[in-house]
């Protein structure tokens, strides 16, 4: 019984330990959204994508609407390039991936129509195996 109790303290201190890693990186991806020296250039979509992975990748589903000026940006710690992450199409057709520019932290682009989304990240295995990524969507406020 005095075993469980242990374990049980034990999962939940870690349980808290990995919410507040997880906030401070959401926190980090934040300050990627300010590109100039007067602050803000993206807006939040007001949503934080998080998962918890270990050798394995998170799907989101998102909307970008034609004509509009997006950020993607992710973060899994101290260091920029821990994220992969690769926009397709709902066919499967890679759009977009960081992979093909060193895993950068962030990626500005222009829609030209309206076009539903998959969004998958994943860690960088080779430089982290797992913890928690953070993926925010901004939109250009002109």
């Amino acid at each position: 019984m005095k075993f469980i109790y242990i374990f049980s303290l034990l999962f939940l201190s870690l349980s808290n330990i990995s919410a507040q890693n997880c906030e401070k990186i959401i926190q980090d991806c934040e300050d990627l959204f300010k590109t100039s020296k007067s602050g803000d250039d993206f807006v939040s979509d007001g949503q934080a994508y998080t998962a918890f992975l270990d050798r394995e990748n998170a799907e989101f589903s998102k909307t970008f609407l034609g004509g509009a000026t997006y950020r993607l940006a992710t973060s899994a710690g101290s260091r920029e390039n821990f994220v992969i992450f690769t926009i397709k199409d709902l066919e499967g057709n890679i759009l977009f991936s960081n992979k093909n520019y060193k895993n950068s932290p962030y990626w500005d682009f222009k829609v030209k129509s309206t076009i539903p989304v998959i969004i998958t990240t994943e860690l960088d295995e080779d430089l982290k195996v797992t913890g928690c990524v953070v993926m925010l969507i901004g939109f250009k406020n002109e």
